[in-house]
């Protein structure tokens, strides 16, 4: 797993388009494993703060409590352009929760610096250990698809497919 540093620092171009991706629109789509291991689709927001990327959830929520019980995540951008200009983002690895105060206070003072305020009280907040980041755009011509993606211990990978 890796911090989003360590992402932008191994591909920093397809970093860089990725988290614009999922900068274009406030909420995004993350999918967790229920008790029982089935999927569970939830809307949420990503922030990427300090070379990391977080998200924070309402206490006591599924999503967080799945979370809890299993780390694993995946998250995709929205998809509201149909051209796809911009790419269609997707980021998996784990959901680490954030138990040093320290790193909740810098999150919340970033976090208040670059919104209009910060969410008050304690909440679940994670850090996600990215284990890959895939954006999907059309090519040009706009004949086909370029997937270009990063997994932690292999590099990048750029894929066409008709």
């Amino acid at each position: 797993m890796a911090r989003w540093a360590e992402v932008e620092r191994e591909a920093p171009q397809l970093a860089e388009r990725v988290k614009r991706a999922f900068d274009a629109n406030k909420h995004k789509t993350m999918a967790t494993l229920r008790r029982d291991g089935s999927p569970r689709i939830s809307g949420t927001e990503l922030d990427f703060f300090d070379g990391n990327a977080y998200l924070g959830s309402m206490p006591g929520s599924v999503k967080a409590r799945d979370l809890q019980r299993d780390p694993r995540i995946a998250l995709h951008s929205a998809t509201v352009d149909p051209e796809l200009a911009g790419g269609d983002a997707k980021l998996a690895g784990r959901a680490i929760e954030v138990t040093d105060r320290a790193e909740f206070e810098a999150f919340l003072r970033r976090y208040a610096d670059e919104n209009e305020q910060a969410p008050e009280g304690d909440f679940p907040l994670f850090r996600i250990d990215v284990e890959e980041i895939v954006l999907i755009a059309i090519g040009d011509p706009p004949d086909h698809l370029v997937i270009e993606s990063w997994h932690v211990g292999k590099g990048t990978r750029r894929v066409e497919r008709k």
